[in-house]
């Protein structure tokens, strides 16, 4: 066999075993409610710093996770496949399942206790879904509604995409739209007259540095928590100004 031969099985060998991961991701219990919302969302200004959840196209299809998923901000952007199960009155026939988007956190509630009312203390495994969401599992009457839950792969359509704003002295980045794992652990952030510069967390999904990129284009470079990382070349023109979303290759 030649090297071009070998190279192609193991790259359709690798692509293979990519999917069966996914589809073999164990199943784990939690719990799930919804907060009512007259256009089908859940609150647009979540804990993940997204803003509107249609204009990130995360939409209906987003949740909020309890202290112990949220993981401080780094679970936000994660995709979860969500279904109702053991519960022969509220859950839909046939347990269907729904893709969620990690985009708020579910605080815990400590003056009730965490099977009446505090669904989101710790340790417990919970997401306050959109009700469209919940509606396609389970039946809108139920009050909570245990599920099984596993970490899936984002699916999105475009590019990463970088929404930047800050001052002179303060440079920060919002990145969405995140395929593959979804999560963001580490970003860097260059200018045509600097090299790379770490960024730190600022909150759930807004990275920040202090330095003045004025009048130079932008790269990013995004490493996911699979380890693997990107590199998004020049994705804002040296013109750029604050505040502009510009979208870079996706994973």
């Amino acid at each position: 066999m030649g090297v071009l031969q070998a190279t192609f099985l193991f790259l359709i060998l690798l692509k293979a075993c990519e999917i069966t991961d996914a589809e073999d991701e164990e199943w784990k219990t939690a719990t799930a409610t919804y907060t009512k919302e007259t256009d089908g969302s859940i609150i647009t200004e979540g804990a993940c710093g997204y803003g509107d959840l249609h204009k990130t196209s995360y939409g209906k299809h987003s949740a909020g996770l309890s202290t112990i998923l949220f993981n401080r901000g780094s679970s936000c952007g994660a995709c979860y496949e969500v279904r109702c199960v053991d519960h022969i009155l509220w859950c839909l026939q046939a347990s269907p399942s729904v893709i969620l988007t990690a985009t708020d956190f579910c605080p815990p509630n400590f003056g009730l206790s965490s099977d009446y009312g505090g669904w989101c203390n710790f340790p417990k495994e919970h997401f306050e879904m959109s009700e469209a969401a919940f509606a396609e599992i389970a039946e809108r009457r139920a009050d909570i509604v245990p599920v099984q839950y596993r970490r899936v792969k984002c699916e999105r359509s475009g590019g990463l995409r970088f929404t930047v704003s800050g001052n002179l002295r303060f440079f920060q980045v919002l990145i969405t739209n995140v395929g593959l794992d979804g999560e963001v652990v580490a970003v860097k952030v260059k200018g045509s007259r600097t090299g790379w510069i770490p960024m730190g967390r600022n909150w759930g999904q807004n990275w920040q540095c202090n330095i003045n990129l004025k009048g130079q284009p932008i790269s990013f470079e995004v490493t996911a928590s699979s380890g693997r990382t990107l590199a998004s070349y020049n994705v804002a023109p040296a013109n750029w100004q604050f505040p502009q979303t510009f979208e870079g290759k996706q994973f």
